[in-house]
């Protein structure tokens, strides 16, 4: 007998339509706001190329394409991919690709890694090696920059229950944090088909990141707290933005 193996909870959420639904806030105003912002304070040369992992529909990586840069979008969720391809041109590119799996060595000078998109792993050491497959596509000088929760703000700000309604589809969120992930339960209702999706997080720290980075060759360099670039404070920040460069 043939054994059916279920997906992770990512594969599953990540490809499903309602996915881009409840979280459809995250428009492309948003993305170039946070776009121009960084990319001002970096000041990346022109001929540098720039990998956008876990890029989901391409909305980072087709604004970093807008810029003139050569850009390289990778992510699990085939339906993603498939839409982001419509955009593709001579110097923007999207690939299917696990972020577990090496995605070519010393290639690129700029890796992103946007919306809190590492942690999902069942395993510490599995989102360790995703750390360090991200270290490992970078050139020798080359900069990472991830954007993160602020998990100590985020735990003190957490909403353990939410309904949300998207046209007509009904959205019933519970989430809680069990001191090592953040867990949520999303139950869609749409007519009379009621699914369950859910998602976990690992809550990862700036020690824990400080560690990784340490392991692989990379320096922290410099912590923003939100999307406007102000300084991280941990306290009160909505997000951990860190860039670390490849020594």
């Amino acid at each position: 007998m043939e054994q059916h193996i279920a997906p992770n909870w990512f594969e599953e959420w990540f490809n499903s339509p309602y996915y881009h639904l409840l979280y459809n806030n995250r428009n492309e105003t948003e993305a170039e706001a946070f776009i121009s912002r960084l990319i001002a304070y970096l000041q990346i040369p022109a001929a540098c190329k720039l990998l956008d992992i876990a890029c989901g529909k391409g909305r980072h990586a087709r604004q970093l394409a807008n810029l003139g840069y050569d850009v390289t979008g990778i992510d699990l969720a085939s339906e993603s991919i498939a839409y982001a391809k419509q955009f593709e041109t001579e110097k923007l590119h999207f690939f299917e690709q696990d972020m577990r799996s090496l995605f070519h060595i010393n290639e690129y000078d700029y890796a992103f890694n946007f919306f809190t998109s590492i942690g999902y792993f069942n395993t510490k050491q599995e989102d360790e090696r995703t750390f360090s497959n991200f270290a490992a596509a970078l050139k020798p000088n080359g900069f990472l920059i991830i954007d993160f929760i602020n998990v100590h703000a985020a735990i003190q700000s957490l909403q353990t229950h939410q309904q949300l309604t998207r046209g007509d589809i009904q959205f019933d969120v519970t989430k809680h944090y069990d001191g090592t992930y953040f867990k949520k339960a999303i139950q869609v209702t749409d007519a009379n088909l009621v699914n369950t999706y859910h998602e976990k997080l690992r809550a990862f720290t700036l020690p824990d990141f400080e560690s990784m980075c340490a392991t692989n060759q990379l320096s922290i360099v410099k912590t923003f707290g939100d999307y406007e670039l102000m300084e991280y404070d941990q306290t009160h920040s909505p997000r951990l933005i860190l860039i670390a460069k490849k020594n």
